[in-house]
C-alpha cells in the first residue's frame, strides 16, 4: 500500500466514491459537496430538480445520502479518537 492509498483510506476514500470526478464535474456538485456520499448525491439531486424539490418526493434517496453522511461523521469521530488515545488523551486545540 502507497502513502498516498494509506492516506486516502484513513480519510475516506479507500472504498471508492460511486462517482468519478468527471461524474461530479457533469454534475455540478460544489467542491464541498465531493466526497465519498458523492455518488448517492447526484442522483438525489436529479430527483430534486425532476420533481419540483417537493419535500415528500426522492425520500428514499434523500435518506440513503444522509445515512451515509452519518456513517462518514462516526468514521471521522472514530479516527479522532483514535489520534487522540495515541497522544495520550491530548487535545489538538
Amino acid at each position: 500500500m502507497t502513502v498516498v492509498e494509506s492516506l486516502k483510506s484513513a480519510v475516506g476514500f479507500g472504498e471508492g466514491t460511486g462517482a468519478t470526478g468527471q461524474q461530479m464535474s457533469d454534475a455540478r456538485l460544489p467542491i464541498q459537496y465531493r466526497d465519498s456520499c458523492a455518488g448517492l448525491l447526484i442522483p438525489l439531486n436529479k430527483c430534486r430538480r425532476e420533481e419540483y424539490y417537493l419535500p415528500w418526493k426522492c425520500e428514499t434517496e434523500r435518506h440513503s445520502y444522509e445515512k451515509c453522511q452519518y456513517e462518514e461523521f462516526k468514521k471521522r469521530v472514530a479516527k479522532m479518537d483514535e489520534l487522540r488515545a495515541a497522544k495520550d488523551g491530548a487535545r489538538s486545540n
